[in-house]
């Protein structure tokens, strides 16, 4: 098993059992029902295309995971009426199948119950959410035979199947943090510093994109010039999050890949991105696929100017929009066993 690592660069194996997934049961205990969070996600942050991401404080989705007499994966309740209740076309139920498919289970039966909280094709990690939570839930149920790698990889077959591989969504929702994302296979990333005084405007525009579709106008080649732009921007970045210094962001969050090709798709994200800037944000571009566009401040006054400018911006492009101020949520996904919380929720 390859180790991921933190705080740049240095190799450590603690995140094969992530304590939050872990936490109050054993491989020889199982529950009979577990609930699984996972926070949202910015994936792409700015230039760091299928590379860099991180977990998003707040809202995120949760599953919740009951024994039953059947074998198999079966949902319940998908967590909105768009949402199938096949679960071959469900994020959390196509994760909740892998897991046993990697622990070789096959006489267990696994009800799923979706609290869905992220928007639907919102650029926030949402279906990466679904299938973490998914994930996680199921490992949960089975007294955890998997370690953490294996989970991650149990919800990349979801992701997999419904927008395509990569996983700067889903293991920074599962791990918690920054992440920058070295290689799938083998399995390697590197964990960022979060300096304390980061703080995340995220903005949600009245509409959908699904990541297939967002993922579809993305060039397929880019020019030299493009290339070494792009690669300064990451570096930019990531010595802004391991040195603390943020001021290092004002012109690093500049994606010369994806947010050109898919900009002309969000209605109002060009001047709702110049009114961000306008207002004392250190960088804005779009969140994952889109259409939630982020910003990055390093002040809580700044942080409210710039949402109220966001809106404002979308709002005078005839876009109803909503947002909030939050953080990296560093945790990351997190379980609770029987009788930990109220089902009638």
């Amino acid at each position: 098993m390859h180790f991921v690592r933190v705080a740049c660069g240095q190799s450590v194996a603690g995140l094969a059992r992530h304590p939050a997934l872990f936490w109050g049961m054993h491989s020889n205990e199982r529950a009979a029902t577990v609930r699984a969070t996972a926070p949202g996600g910015i994936g792409n942050l700015g230039p760091g295309l299928d590379i860099l991401g991180c977990a998003v404080a707040g809202i995120g989705d949760s599953v919740v995971a009951s024994r039953i007499q059947e074998r198999g994966v079966r949902v319940d309740d998908p967590g909105h009426p768009a949402l199938p209740r096949d679960p071959e076309r469900h994020a959390s139920a196509i994760a909740a199948a892998a897991v046993l498919r990697l622990a070789n289970v096959s006489d267990v039966g696994i009800a799923l119950r979706v609290e869905k909280r992220l928007p639907l094709a919102g650029g926030q990690g949402g279906s990466a959410a679904s299938a973490v939570a998914g994930a996680v839930a199921a490992n949960a149920l089975l007294g955890n035979p998997l370690e953490a790698p294996d989970v991650l990889r149990a919800a990349l077959a979801s992701e997999e199947r419904l927008s395509g591989r990569h996983i700067d969504n889903l293991a920074p929702e599962l791990f918690g943090g920054i992440l920058l994302i070295r290689s799938i296979e083998p399995l390697d990333f590197i964990r960022l510093p979060v300096p304390a005084a980061l703080r995340i405007v995220l903005v949600h525009p009245e509409m959908e994109l699904r990541t297939a579709e967002a993922r579809a106008v993305l060039p397929a080649a880019i020019d030299r010039a493009g290339a070494l732009a792009q690669a300064s921007a990451v570096s930019a970045m990531v010595a802004a999050f391991c040195t603390g210094d943020l001021s290092l962001l004002r012109g690093a969050v500049d994606d010369r890949i994806a947010e050109p090709a898919r900009a002309p798709l969000l209605p109002g994200f060009t001047r709702a991105k110049r009114a961000a800037l306008d207002s004392g944000a250190l960088g804005c571009s779009i969140s994952g696929g889109g259409p939630s566009a982020f910003a990055l401040v390093d002040d809580d006054g700044v942080a409210q100017r710039v949402l109220e400018a966001m809106i404002a911006a979308y709002d005078a492009n005839g876009v109803r929009a909503t947002g909030r101020i939050t953080c990296v949520d560093e945790q990351g996904a997190r379980v609770e066993y029987d009788g930990a919380w109220d089902t009638s929720r």
